[in-house]
């Protein structure tokens, strides 16, 4: 087995071949289109219900649909001529929104379920889910010393509320569209991507932008204090978004994966207070700690082990903490000047 394989180089693909990427008005899937579109590959359909002007990336020569894709006949629109599709379209965002947003979140199961069926219709040789750690056992997270998740942990089922469930039945549609009409299905459970391009303010953010915001909001107002959602002890594990797509497409391109879930996400546990430590570092100031223990915290402790993405493609996500953040703290601050400058910052709406 080609453990390197990627699109790029795969036997049966043509850099003419039609893609297809739900979700681009969005933060990975936007920077998924970049990516196929930096390999050569010319015809990209990419998809979102959000108004064109309110994307967070446009690629220059691509298909932009705005179509919203829990409608059966939109799926049908978008999957057509289809020969690769990859679904990262959902309402989400980060712990705040999962949380008080569960109806929505469930509701992202339309997309799944009407769009494997409409790219299986239109012959798509491949179609890739987007799913999340979220479907992890609740049961095993309830230490910040958390024990790495691996991938049988899924069960005995008792994902997170709304958003996880979602994704985990979504995630059995690709696996039986794969045992019982032989559609090549790929599952990758992100963890906790971050990065430039990211959403950074709103509610939907996640916590390194979220926190990067909050310690640039202190520097330039001078009140250096901050809020911190739980009581900080918290742990994590971050993926930056370079390593997320290639990781998709790597897993995309393994026949050994077929309607196998695995995870995609570093290993390299992290606490809040750790992260807002780092962040505090690459500003070059220190804030004061104000905690909100009512506030959404999620699991008290979520890791990826790593051990079968390892063993499959001699590959994990690698890109240290550090050097992540010190780019999207770099890049939240100049879409913070920008916002200041009265420039439009769509992923950075309030």
């Amino acid at each position: 087995m080609n453990k390197n394989r990627i699109a790029a180089n795969h036997p049966d693909r043509s850099k003419d071949d039609l893609i297809l990427i739900t979700g681009a008005g969005g933060f990975i899937a936007g920077s998924l289109v970049r990516y196929f579109h930096d390999h050569g590959f010319s015809r990209i359909r990419a998809v979102d219900k959000k108004p064109l002007p309110l994307w967070y990336q446009v690629v220059p020569g691509m298909e932009n649909l705005c179509l919203d894709l829990s409608v059966q006949a939109n799926c049908e629109r978008a999957a057509q001529g289809a020969v690769e599709v990859y679904n990262l379209a959902a309402d989400m965002g980060g712990m705040g929104f999962i949380e008080n947003f569960r109806v929505e979140c469930l509701r992202s199961i339309l997309i799944n379920t009407h769009l494997i069926e409409e790219a299986y219709r239109s012959g798509a040789e491949r179609y890739f889910f987007s799913s999340s750690a979220c479907v992890y056992n609740t049961d095993l997270q309830k230490d910040p010393s958390v024990r790495a998740l691996k991938e049988s942990d899924a069960f005995p089922a008792m994902s997170e509320r709304g958003y996880g469930w979602e994704k985990l039945l979504s995630e059995m549609f690709c696996q039986e569209y794969a045992a019982e009409r032989k559609m090549k299905t790929f599952i990758a459970r992100f963890h906790n991507v971050y990065g430039p391009n990211g959403t950074w303010d709103g509610g939907r953010e996640k916590a390194p932008a979220a926190l990067a915001r909050k310690v640039i909001e202190a520097k330039e107002s001078g009140d250096l204090a901050m809020t911190i959602w739980g009581d900080g002890s918290q742990t994590r594990s971050f993926m930056y978004i370079d390593d997320c797509t290639k990781g998709i497409d790597q897993i995309a391109h393994c026949d050994d994966l077929i309607a196998t879930p695995i995870n995609l996400g570093t290993s390299e546990l992290i606490s809040i207070n750790n992260l807002v430590n780092m962040i505090e570092d690459i500003a070059g100031i220190k804030v004061e700690r104000n905690y909100d223990l009512e506030a959404p915290r999620g699991v008290a402790g979520r890791n990826s082990d790593n051990t079968f993405i390892k063993q499959v493609l001699g590959w994990e996500p690698d890109t240290p903490l550090r050097e992540g953040m010190k780019k999207t703290y770099a890049w939240i601050e100049q879409q913070y000047q920008d916002r200041k400058s009265r420039k439009f910052t769509p992923a950075g709406i309030h």
